[in-house]
C-alpha cells in the first residue's frame, strides 16, 4: 500500500537509529491541488500520533496545496483542523464556467472556515510546529490580471524552463513567508534567490491565499504586508515538488508525497526533469503504491480536472472514498514504524 524511500544519507541514519520521530526536523509539503487527499490519513497519523509529543522544533514547508495542509496542521488540534480542510475542499461546488473571481472567493470561504482569526493565532503562537509558505512574486507580463497578458507571460515561462530552471528568474522570485520564531533557510545553491518575510496577524491570511494562487485560475495577491509591493501567486510555480536543500540542517526531512518522482517546478509537470540525487540525501518520502491507487475509483488519485470533467454527484462521493480510503497508508505506515520494518525502506527511484 505503501512505498518509502529515502536519500542514501538519511537509509544511512534509519538504519543506525531506527525509524522514529526524532529522526526528522522538517517536513516538505508539495503543491497538487486535490492530489493531496491522497496524503489525508497519513496527516491524521502523522499529528495525531507520530509527533503527537514532540517537544523539539519541526519546520513545515508547503506550497500551495501544501501550505494550505501545514497552515491546519499546525493549529492546537491538528486532526481536527485537517479533516475540516478536507471535508470543506471536497464538497466545494463551482459554477459551471466559474471565472478566476469565483474561485477566488471559494478559496476565501475556505480560508475563514478552516482556519479564521483563532486558527491564525494559533498557528503563529505554536512554539513547536512552525509552518513556512512559498510564494512567487511576479514580475512583467507574468503579473498581468488580463488573461491574455497572463497566457503570454506563462508561455515564455515554459520557453525559458525548457532551456533552464535558472532563467524563471527573469519573470519569478521566491519569497518564503515563515514562522516568526523560525531560522530555517533554504540552501543558497539553490537556483532562485529566497527571500524571507515573518508571518504575523496582518499578513498570515494573504501570504497563505497566494501560496495557492494558481495562474488563471485564481486572481493574484498584492501587496502583502511585509514583503516588497508587486503581485504574488502559487508558490508552485517555482516549487512545485522542491528541489533543494537546508543550510542548517541538523536531522532529516519527511516527504509524504503523492508521486515517486518529484518535479521541480510548475512547468516541469509533463517533461522529465525531476528533483536532484543530491538534494534528497537527506530526505525520507512515503508515496502511495500503484497498488493502492489502482484499488481507488477510477484507478487514479484526484486532481482539478475533476472539477470541470465529473459532476458534484460524481466528483464529492469520488473524492471522500479516497480519503477514507487512505487511512491504509496511514496503518501501514504504523505498522513499519511499530515492528521497525527498516528494510521495507528503499532508495530513491530517481536519478
Amino acid at each position: 500500500m505503501l512505498e518509502i524511500y529515502a536519500g542514501s544519507q538519511a537509509l544511512r541514519t534509519i538504519k543506525e537509529q531506527g525509524l522514529h520521530a526524532d529522526l526528522f526536523d522538517i517536513m516538505l509539503g508539495a503543491s497538487g491541488g486535490p492530489k493531496w487527499f491522497t496524503l489525508f490519513g497519513l496527516d491524521k497519523y502523522l499529528f495525531g500520533e507520530f509527533f503527537k509529543d514532540r517537544a523539539s522544533e519541526l519546520n513545515l514547508i508547503g506550497s500551495s496545496a501544501g501550505a494550505f495542509r501545514f497552515a491546519a496542521l499546525a493549529q492546537q488540534q491538528p486532526v481536527e483542523a485537517i479533516s475540516k480542510l478536507a471535508k470543506h475542499y471536497s464538497e466545494t461546488v463551482y459554477s459551471k464556467n466559474a471565472n478566476a473571481a469565483e474561485v477566488t472567493e471559494k478559496a476565501e470561504e475556505l480560508l475563514q472556515h478552516v482556519y479564521g482569526s483563532e486558527g491564525i493565532t494559533q498557528l503563529l503562537s505554536n512554539d513547536v510546529i512552525k509552518p513556512h509558505f512559498i510564494v512567487a512574486k511576479c514580475h512583467g507580463l507574468t503579473a498581468s490580471e488580463n488573461k491574455i497578458g497572463q497566457l503570454l507571460g506563462l508561455a515564455s515561462s515554459m520557453a525559458l524552463n525548457k532551456c533552464s530552471r535558472r532563467l524563471l528568474n527573469w519573470q519569478y522570485q521566491r519569497f518564503v513567508f515563515h514562522h516568526p520564531k523560525s531560522q530555517l533557510q533554504i540552501d543558497h545553491t539553490d537556483e532562485f534567490t529566497s527571500h524571507y518575510v515573518s508571518l504575523n496577524q496582518s499578513n498570515l491570511h494573504d501570504a497563505l491565499l497566494a501560496s495557492g494562487s494558481i495562474p488563471l485560475v485564481m486572481k493574484g495577491v498584492k501587496n502583502i504586508a511585509g514583503a516588497p509591493n508587486g503581485m504574488y501567486r502559487d508558490g508552485g510555480i517555482i516549487d512545485y515538488h522542491f528541489d533543494f536543500s537546508f543550510n542548517s540542517q541538523q536531522k532529516l526531512t519527511l516527504y509524504p508525497h503523492f508521486n515517486h518522482l518529484p518535479k521541480p517546478g510548475w512547468f516541469d509537470k509533463n517533461s522529465q526533469r525531476v528533483g536532484s540525487k543530491a538534494n534528497y540525501d537527506n530526505v525520507v518520502m512515503l508515496v502511495p503504491s500503484a497498488e493502492f491507487i489502482g484499488l481507488l475509483p477510477f484507478n487514479k488519485i484526484p486532481d482539478r480536472t475533476d472539477f470541470t470533467e465529473m459532476t458534484p454527484e460524481q466528483r464529492i462521493p469520488y473524492w471522500q472514498t479516497v480519503l477514507q480510503e487512505t487511512h491504509r497508508l496511514a496503518d501501514a505506515f504504523a505498522e513499519i514504524v511499530t515492528k521497525q520494518e527498516v528494510d521495507e525502506i528503499k532508495p530513491l527511484p530517481f536519478e
